[in-house]
């Protein structure tokens, strides 16, 4: 599996005010703001805290149902064991909580290697795309 999130440390995320970045609370809905999504580059999405997994519900509406083809970042308390499951929920991006060593995440993407269905990028199961190639 080819690993397509890209993993920030909490010093290479920037905050530049600019108008095309969204910092959507988790508690939001994801489809009020489709009206304005063709402007937006990136969306921020917020775990405030490791167990609470809203997020990746927002993530994955952003991608399946309304296309959102930008940057879907994963910032607030975003551990390692997380990453996986936000890759194929929607993210393109996360940054790492604060401490937590960015090598580590390959040993993640390692250990799970392939997945027999599908996600929110390659929404056809493994044994499809293997066998229409």
């Amino acid at each position: 599996m080819n690993r397509n999130l890209r993993i920030l440390s909490a010093e290479e995320h920037v905050d530049d005010g600019s108008p095309n970045v969204l910092a959507l609370p988790n508690d939001a809905d994801p489809l009020a703001i489709e009206v304005c999504l063709a402007d937006v580059e990136r969306i921020d999405l917020n775990f405030p805290k490791f167990t609470d997994g809203r997020a990746y519900s927002q993530a994955f509406l952003l991608r399946r149902r309304l296309g959102f083809k930008g940057d879907i970042r994963a910032t607030g308390d975003v551990l390692i064991d997380q990453l996986v499951q936000m890759e194929r929920t929607g993210f393109s991006s996360a940054v790492l909580k604060e401490g937590v060593d960015a090598s580590d995440a390959q040993r993640q993407f390692d250990r799970f290697a392939a997945f027999y269905q599908g996600d929110a990028v390659h929404t056809a199961p493994h044994f499809v795309e293997a066998s229409s190639t």
